[in-house]
């Protein structure tokens, strides 16, 4: 065999061998994917994601999708003829709204059961409506109503254990029900952040449009590979973090402090972003950890 094959074929080996500690500490422990933004829309970068997602099923981790779908829904209310309508920032959800909201997220989510059956692992999609899963209530914007929002107030993870328990992979979008059995459009963020936390998944990954956290969002270069929540804390208190990362980082602290191991803010435009992260000493992205954790390098 030639040297430069014979010297890619072990690099390909090292590549391995460098992610071996990882399996074997995350073997068997649940893993939720918030998958979102351009990786959502590429077709290329779904393939990405759904691979990536279906080798971490096949080394043994058990994820979990959540994923959104807010482009998709604004196209198909525009398709209907309705202007979209933002309150402060957030889509006012009205009852026609929420029919075209529930059909498309609905239609999502059996597109991407469909990639991963393709790649030969069992996934089952369901809704937080499935089993009780997601409880709400009613979201108000700062006092204002933004129509039917949900603030999840309850998780019932019975439904993800037993598939879990079946070796299934669950797919889940973000709707739950109220008290009055009516259906609510949830922010995604939020929903897999209280999925993280009620099945005490080890990792919560959020797939996003940018690299991670940085300390200076206009200098690529103070890129945060490594955030202790104390540390995230105070990068809010001092006015550091703004815009759509505020709520995010906002919940990956929660997610931190009510039980999940660790939080990875990933740019999912990069091909095999959660590879990449999870199975190297490197990583990507900005992982966020309790203050007396450190990541797991093997070095």
């Amino acid at each position: 065999m030639e040297e430069k094959n014979m010297n890619e074929l072990l690099k390909k080996a090292e590549v391995l061998i460098e992610a071996l500690p990882y399996i074997q500490r995350f073997n068997r422990k649940i893993i939720v994917v918030k998958y979102g933004g351009s990786a959502m829309v590429d077709e290329e970068l779904k393939q990405h994601v759904i691979q990536d997602v279906t080798l971490l099923k096949l080394v043994g981790f058990k994820p979990i999708i959540v994923h959104g779908g807010g482009k998709e829904i604004s196209r198909w209310v525009e398709k209907a003829g309705m202007e979209p309508e933002f309150v402060n920032g957030l889509r006012k959800t009205d009852e026609a709204t929420m029919e075209i909201a529930e059909m498309v997220l609905n239609k999502v989510n059996k597109s991407l059961v469909k990639l991963v059956q393709e790649l030969g692992v069992n996934a089952v999609g369901i809704s937080g409506k499935d089993g009780g899963m997601l409880k709400v209530e009613k979201k108000y914007s700062n006092g204002q109503d933004i129509g039917y929002v949900g603030e999840i107030t309850q998780v019932n993870p019975k439904i993800l254990y037993d598939l879990l328990e079946k070796d299934f992979l669950p797919i889940v979008c973000p709707i739950g029900m109220d008290e009055n059995y009516d259906s609510y459009n949830i922010n995604a963020d939020d929903a897999a952040c209280a999925i993280a936390r009620a099945v005490h998944a080890e990792k919560l990954a959020f797939l996003t449009d940018i690299e991670g956290v940085y300390k200076d969002p206009k200098d690529p270069s103070t890129l945060i590979s490594e955030l202790p929540i104390s540390e995230a804390k105070k990068l809010i208190e001092d006015g550091y973090i703004g815009g759509g990362m505020l709520p995010k980082l906002n919940n990956c602290i929660d997610a931190i402090e009510n039980g999940v191991s660790r939080v990875h803010i990933l740019d999912g435009r990069i091909a095999h972003c959660l590879l990449l992260e999870i199975f190297t000493n490197k990583g990507i992205g900005t992982a966020i950890l309790g203050d007396k954790e450190t990541k797991y390098y093997h070095e």
